[in-house]
């Protein structure tokens, strides 16, 4: 018989091939900025780039950039979230409803974030409604396509089956409709976080004083290209840390769903 494997191993398993891709990234990064491929003051190697992050900690002006870009990111998705998944609920279990906002949102789904910039800055000024408002509007098109297809997959004999047994909507909707659409859910929100740092990133380079965009900016004016780097690693980072956050928590309140 087969010993069954720890936690710890069954842990240490399920991160080997990401720790191995890692440390090969790392390698191969390592030997391009070593090579005479690339100038050396155009690709740090990556002891340069973490030195850069190290000084950019001390000096505190990593953690006031985190603050400010986490509050703006945190704010829009949670906002373009909520209207993007109560929009999607509703066209996806109202047909006729879906027909009348679908081709709106269609429209508005290939205009990009960075695009409405100008428009976001003349409407609302270079405060912090206007990078939030469009954070929000690039989440909310990507979580109402998401919740939108789940809604509607949802099969119909379901939904009339505990109508049939009376079931008041409330309760189709809590005990039906939400179980059945939860992966497509959890999909888009964890998408949706992903657009968030993206918008996050149009939205600080239309005008902002702090926020780890506005650092790649900067940094980027003065060619520092290993600070630059840093930045690059952090947003990554981050991105990954609130893909795993929210992975984590649809497996434990939805733990139907595979997602």
């Amino acid at each position: 018989m087969h010993a069954t494997p720890s936690p710890p191993g069954r842990a240490l398993g399920r991160l080997g091939p990401a720790l191995a891709a890692a440390a090969a990234v790392l390698v191969l990064w390592y030997l391009l900025a070593r090579s005479a491929v690339v100038a050396p003051a155009l690709l740090p190697t990556p002891a340069r780039t973490l030195a850069a992050l190290a000084d950019s900690a001390r000096s505190g002006i990593l953690a006031a950039d985190l603050r400010a870009s986490l509050a703006r990111a945190g704010q829009g998705f949670a906002l373009g979230a909520l209207i993007g998944s109560a929009l999607g609920f509703a066209t996806g279990y109202l047909p006729k409803l879906s027909a009348a906002v679908t081709p709106v949102v269609s429209f508005l789904r290939p205009i990009p974030a960075i695009a409405l910039v100008p428009l976001a800055t003349a409407w609302f000024g270079i405060g912090e409604t206007a990078k939030r408002l469009l954070i929000a509007y690039a989440v909310l098109l990507a979580v109402w396509l998401y919740v939108h297809d789940g809604v509607s997959r949802v099969p119909v004999s379901h939904l009339r089956a505990a109508r049939t047994l009376g079931a008041p909507l409330h309760r189709r909707f809590a005990e039906v409709l939400l179980p059945a659409a939860a992966p497509a859910v959890l999909a888009a929100l964890r998408y949706g976080a992903s657009v968030a740092l993206l918008a996050l990133v149009a939205a600080e380079l239309g005008g902002a004083d702090s926020g780890l965009a506005y650092r790649l900016q900067v940094d980027g004016q003065f060619l520092r290209v290993d600070r630059m780097f840093a930045g690059l690693l952090v947003l990554g980072l981050l991105g990954v840390a609130v893909d795993l956050v929210l992975a984590s928590a649809g497996r434990r309140f939805a733990h139907w769903s595979t997602s």
